[in-house]
């Protein structure tokens, strides 16, 4: 797969992944696409739920469908805390934060400097 391929595979996971997010009821979903600012991913999705069950449940269903689209989950961390929660699927990286710990560290101002991602479906007429 060439290199145009693979990051345009990786920005529809991505947005997946957000429509995955928001259809769980998590808060303020946002897709950063980091690519040209980090030397890691391409692409970090970023997104608030409110109790540490549900984002476990989040998670879950997360490497569920990247295992679907293959993307296999990496790395894993924090499943057994309740502020962050990460899943590594190589290209795209999800976070899923409670409140406190998505105000605290603050992705979306640390990583300002990447190109922000429509991932909302366009309204129908």
């Amino acid at each position: 797969m060439d290199l145009v391929a693979q990051r345009e595979r990786a920005r529809q996971l991505a947005i997946e992944q957000a429509r995955l997010l928001d259809g769980m009821r998590c808060h303020n979903v946002a897709v950063l696409d980091v690519s040209a600012v980090s030397p890691i991913t391409d692409f970090y999705v970023i997104g608030t739920g409110s109790s540490a069950r549900q984002m476990k449940s989040i998670m879950k269903d997360v490497e569920d469908l990247g295992d679907q689209r293959g993307s296999k989950c990496l790395a894993r961390s924090g499943y057994e805390g309740e502020t962050w929660m990460l899943c590594d699927l190589v290209d795209v990286v999800v976070h899923v934060f409670n409140q406190d710990a998505r105000m605290f560290y603050d992705l979306d101002s640390l990583w300002g400097d990447a190109k922000r991602v429509e991932w909302r479906e366009p309204a129908k007429a």
